[in-house]
This record gives structure tokens, C-alpha cells and sequence, in this order.
């Protein structure tokens, strides 16, 4: 027994350490550079992803390995032009992978997340003219925008001059995006002041949705069947939660569902506006084919609109006012507080709003927006993606299924195009090269590219635009060096040069500035 255990525990020893590192010294990724511990095990980058510097780490890997860096035995990280082309360009033929499960809602899959270039496509075709640019800039769209601006002046009157501009941001997307997609079946009243509508952001503010999105893109099974317990189990069960329940974005969800079944049962008198992205999703409604939809297809595609409409938006713009705000990039602000003072007369609303079409045709303003969306990226980590045969990028081979991936926050802090990359400068964009302009990948590219940018920035452009007429903004409290932080998946994001953050936190003071 003694002897055939002297046999046995090397050679399966062997075996283990075998499979383990076979990967890493041999086959078609090991040519490809990186750090040895990434390469032999995905524990390392699990890691990082736990400590929420995932997309840090990388970056560093890629300042020292250079454009293409080994992640993980079968995750390889790029940053290229022509990477970028190759994987996300239109017609690659690259998938997502199923990191975006996470993305899946009421248990249905959505355009964001189907895995496959044709199902997505599919369904993106039957509202993309939704988010057509024409539809931004006027009518019932552009209208509904400069409301919720007035609404958020409104708002700024009746606080006190200093304002905690995270909250009240995340009140203005809510407001816009909920009106965007139900109208009245379904649209939230936070800048009003509603306390109901003002307590669904609750999930969003808890930093312990960072720990539930790790679990549930490292263990999605697990953490699937441990939310779901009931009984005795699902009280112990609790002691486990990465996040205590309601858990991120439960409310909005049930707001959601609850908006999507108000439009299924009125009656067809009231469905009268067809520029809601649920009405266009509507006459698809178990239709025969790919596109037929039924009342939880519809109610998924539309809560992951509306979950994608709040964060990204919001936190842009609470970047942009508290880099405008500080004391050393004063002079951008008095820059584009006089260009938007410059608006003529008769391109305002009968509001004094500066209207949708307007506000984006402004040069200074657009130059704000594309360098907040260049440090401050509202999706700045990996974007994976696979590709079921084997193919070459950037002159290494890459087996079927291997993940590959690139982010804007590495894209957006190459020095060799970006001068003084972590310095926020929007002067750079006023004669933008056109490698600049390659490198820019706030809203991705190709079939894939963020179908909601249009109205991201009317959104962005008129609330900027409004603000910066009316007043002066100055940081309020320590924000002056503190930089506010926002959580994206499991990370949590801020400006490198600060060394004290605060997140989901951000004061801002409003000096009125009379004309």
C-alpha cells in the first residue's frame, strides 16, 4: 500500500501541476507577455477584481508588457487601433461572453446581453430609431430634455447654494429616462421632490454592490441559489449575502415591471405617443418570428434601458461640474460660461432653456464633454469579448474562446496621443488630432456602440449649457482635493490625482452670475 501510495500521489501531483502550468509555458498564448502569476491561474485576476482595481491593474501591466498583456490563462488584454478594429469593429464577428449575464433581466436576456452579433442586431432593429440623433435635437424628445432641465434649475433655486450634486444628478437622469421610455406609465418625479421615486436610487448609493457583482460574475450559480433560499435556509442564507437584500437596482426593477404592465393593460386611446421607447417595442408584442416579444421580453429590454440611462450619465456629469469647479481649471469654466452666455435670444425656449439642438452644436461645450468623457469614462473597465474560431490580433494567435478585451481607461491614457494624459485640459479637443480622435472610446464602436449616446448627450449638452448661463460653480467643503468616486461593477473609479476620495459623494456651491 505504502508503495503504490510512493506511485501514485507524485503522478497525480504531476498531472495537476502539469494542467496547470502546460498553459503557461507552452501553447498558442504563451508567446503573448505578461506577468507568469496572471498567466497560470485566473485567482490573480479574480483578486484584483475583489480589491476593485481590476482595471488599474491592467493598465499598469500594459505600461510595462506593452499593447497586448496575458490576463488570465485564456483572457488577453489589448491596447491598440487595430486591436480595437479586430475585435469591435463592425463585422468582427466577436461575441460577448458571459460576464454579461449579470446584465440579464426579470431572467430574460436583452440586447445588451445577448452573446451572439445576430441576436443583438435583431432586436436593435426594432427601436434604434428611438435613439436616432434627428430625434434628439427636436420634437417630442428634444422638449421632453429642456423640461427636465428647467425642472433641475428649479430644484438648484430651492436649495441652498451648495448642493450634493451626485444625489441631484442621479434625480435629473432618473426623471429623463424613466419620461424617455414609459412617459406617463412609468416616469419618476425625483427633481420634484418625491420621496417614493427619490428611494429607488437607495440599491444604487449602497457600496456593497460592488461585492454582489464580483459574486456574481465569479459564482453566478452560487450566488443565484443563495438569493433564492427561502424558509430556515433563506434566513441563514442572509448571513452569506454579498449585498443585503434589496440588492442592486431590486426597486427600479420592480418600478420597471410595475410601468410595463401599466402600458400592457391601458387601453390602445392612451398609447397615443409613439416617439416611448416602449411604444416602438410594442408593436413587436407576440409577433410571429425572432422579434416577437411577449410582456417579459419587453419589460427586460426596456429596465435595462433605464438601468444603463442612470449612472452613465449622472456620473459624467458630476465629474464634469466638479472639474470645472476646481480652483486650477477655472479658466475652462470661465471659457465655456462665456460661450453659452453668447447663445442667442431666439435659441432659447419660451423656458430661457438653451434648446436641445442648440446646446450640441456648441464647440467649447463639446470639448468639456469629450475630456470629462475621457478621464471619466461612465464604463472606463474591460469590455470582453470571444470569437468561436481561432484568429489573429496583433500578430498573435488566438484560440477559439479565448477572452479578449480592451477598456477606454487604458485607450484614453496612452501618452503617446493624450499629452499629460491625467490632466484634465479640455483645450485639447479644440484642433483634436485624428489619432486623438481614434483613441476617444467613451461609448464603444462598432454594431455595439452605446445605441443611448444620442440622448446622453442632448442630456448632458442643454443641463451644461442651462447651468453655466445662470451660474458660477465653486467645490464646497474639502472637494477642492478630495476627488468623488463612483462604482462601476465591482470597481470603484476617481481621479488618480487626488489622494483622498468620497464616494457617491460630491459638494459643489452655486454663485448665481447675473448677465
Amino acid at each position: 500500500m505504502s508503495l503504490l501510495l510512493t506511485i501514485v500521489v507524485p503522478f497525480i501531483t504531476s498531472l495537476f501541476l502539469y494542467s496547470l502550468f502546460a498553459g503557461t509555458f507552452s501553447g498558442q498564448l504563451s508567446r503573448v507577455p505578461g506577468p507568469k502569476s496572471f498567466a497560470c491561474t485566473g485567482l490573480s485576476l479574480a483578486y484584483e477584481d475583489y480589491r476593485g482595481t481590476r482595471t488599474r491593474k491592467i493598465h499598469s501591466l500594459h505600461e510595462k508588457f506593452g499593447a497586448a498583456v496575458r490576463v488570465a490563462p485564456n483572457e488577453v488584454a489589448f491596447n491598440s487601433l487595430s486591436a480595437l478594429r479586430t475585435i469591435y469593429g463592425a463585422g468582427s464577428g466577436f461575441e460577448r461572453t458571459n460576464f454579461y449575464r449579470m446584465f440579464n433581466v426579470y431572467g430574460r436576456q436583452n440586447m445588451f446581453s445577448f452573446h451572439s452579433v445576430k441576436a443583438h442586431g435583431e432586436r436593435k432593429k426594432l427601436f434604434a430609431s428611438a435613439y436616432a440623433k434627428s430625434a434628439m435635437m427636436k420634437g417630442t424628445t428634444a422638449s421632453m430634455v429642456e423640461n427636465k432641465v428647467k425642472t433641475f434649475l428649479q430644484l438648484l433655486e430651492r436649495e441652498d447654494s451648495t448642493c450634493e450634486i451626485f444625489s441631484i444628478l442621479h434625480y435629473f437622469s432618473l426623471d429623463t429616462i424613466t419620461e424617455f421610455l414609459y412617459g406617463s406609465f412609468g416616469k419618476t418625479s425625483c427633481l420634484e421632490g418625491d420621496a417614493k421615486d427619490r428611494a429607488l436610487l437607495g440599491d444604487i448609493i449602497d457600496i456593497n454592490r460592488r461585492k454582489l457583482s464580483w459574486f456574481s460574475v465569479h459564482f453566478p450559480n452560487f450566488t443565484e441559489w443563495l438569493y433564492s433560499r427561502t424558509g430556515g435556509m433563506g434566513y441563514i442564507a442572509t448571513y452569506f449575502y454579498p449585498m443585503n437584500k434589496p440588492t442592486t437596482y431590486t426597486g427600479i426593477r420592480q418600478h420597471a415591471l410595475k410601468a410595463c404592465l401599466a402600458y400592457a393593460q391601458a387601453p390602445s386611446k392612451e398609447k397615443t405617443d409613439q416617439s416611448l421607447l416602449i411604444a416602438k417595442m410594442w408593436k413587436h408584442h407576440e409577433s410571429e418570428g425572432f422579434s416577437g416579444l411577449d410582456d417579459i421580453d419587453i419589460a427586460s429590454e426596456c429596465a435595462d434601458h433605464l438601468l444603463a440611462g442612470i449612472d452613465t450619465t449622472s456620473d459624467t456629469l458630476m465629474f464634469l461640474v466638479w472639474s470645472l469647479s476646481r480652483p486650477e481649471h477655472k479658466e475652462y469654466q470661465e471659457k465655456l460660461i462665456r460661450e453659452v452666455r453668447s447663445i442667442p435670444e431666439e435659441s432659447l425656449n419660451s423656458d430661457g432653456i438653451p434648446s436641445t439642438e442648440t446646446s450640441s452644436k456648441l464647440r467649447y461645450l463639446d470639448a468639456v464633454i469629450k475630456e470629462t468623457l475621457r478621464l471619466y469614462a461612465p464604463l472606463p473597465g474591460s469590455e470582453p469579448r470571444s470569437l468561436p474560431t481561432t484568429t489573429t490580433i496583433d500578430g498573435y494567435c488566438i484560440p477559439a474562446r479565448t477572452v479578449v478585451s480592451m477598456s477606454p481607461f487604458s485607450l484614453h491614457r496612452n501618452s503617446d496621443v493624450f499629452k499629460d494624459p491625467l490632466d484634465f485640459n479640455p483645450d485639447r479637443w479644440l484642433d483634436a488630432s485624428a489619432e486623438m480622435k481614434k483613441w476617444f472610446w467613451a461609448f464603444s464602436s462598432g454594431g455595439r456602440m452605446c445605441i443611448g449616446m444620442h440622448l446622453a448627450m442632448a442630456e448632458m449638452t442643454t443641463l451644461v449649457a442651462a447651468v453655466y448661463r445662470k451660474y458660477r460653480t465653486v467645490t464646497s467643503g474639502d472637494f477642492e482635493f478630495v476627488s468623488p468616486a463612483v462604482t462601476a461593477r465591482y470597481e470603484i473609479f476617481y481621479d488618480e490625482k487626488c489622494h483622498t476620495i468620497r464616494e457617491h459623494e460630491c459638494h459643489i456651491a452655486f454663485v448665481n452670475n447675473p448677465q
